[in-house]
């Protein structure tokens, strides 16, 4: 609904912001990295935003860049995980590092975020690492090499196990479940590893 707000900066805190535009004053709920972003009240600044709406309340929610608002709305795909803690991850580690979480499946990168216990951050890695590896290069500055089409079989299974790993699974039994379905669909994405080797040690 609302794609960004340009206008003059009302007030700032660390967690949220006011903008005056055209003698309308917008409350913004921001990370700690837009707050230190931000220029002195009284000057002109821009704001990406996102709507929060609710059966009880709407709130908006203020981002200095693309590429962080990008990364909230990805983390609201991830089971448990609503605006606020979002932010509280945005808050606690810049975007390329939470990127780079996922990416390289260290959920102990994000153990030190309030609110962000081992079982959130294994969702994080589990149900966001092929999204943002579909995501264009430019937004994450993450992908494939130059030349590649996608993550080598190596590369996927080793980061599904990983996974697994990180889900609880002893070692023997990811490896096992993930060569299995690798054995069978060799071209899988990982996600779609995972989510196979999770049915297969369940009916197993």
């Amino acid at each position: 609904m609302f794609a960004y707000f340009r206008g003059s900066l009302a007030s700032a805190l660390p967690e949220e912001a006011v903008i005056d535009v055209s003698g309308v004053g917008y409350r913004l709920l921001i990370s700690a990295s837009t707050y230190r972003k931000l220029p002195l009240p009284g000057e002109e600044v821009l704001l990406y935003s996102h709507l929060s709406v609710r059966e009880d309340a709407m709130q908006l929610y203020g981002f200095f860049s693309e590429a962080e608002r990008q990364l909230f709305r990805l983390l609201l795909l991830t089971t448990g995980v609503g605006p606020r803690l979002a932010l509280a991850i945005l808050s606690g580690m810049p975007v390329q590092e939470v990127h780079e979480a996922i990416m390289t499946n260290a959920p102990e990168k994000l153990y030190g975020i309030t609110g962000v216990g081992k079982k959130t951050a294994a969702r994080i890695i589990l149900e966001l690492r092929d999204r943002i590896l579909k995501m264009p290069v430019a937004s994450t500055g993450i992908g494939t090499s130059a030349g590649g089409s996608g993550v080598s079989s190596t590369q996927v299974r080793d980061d599904a196990v990983g996974a697994l790993l990180t889900l609880g699974f002893t070692k023997p039994v990811a490896q096992k479940a993930v060569m299995g379905i690798l054995g069978e669909y060799p071209h899988f994405s990982t996600e779609e590893v995972i989510k196979s080797a999770l049915v297969a040690i369940h009916n197993s």
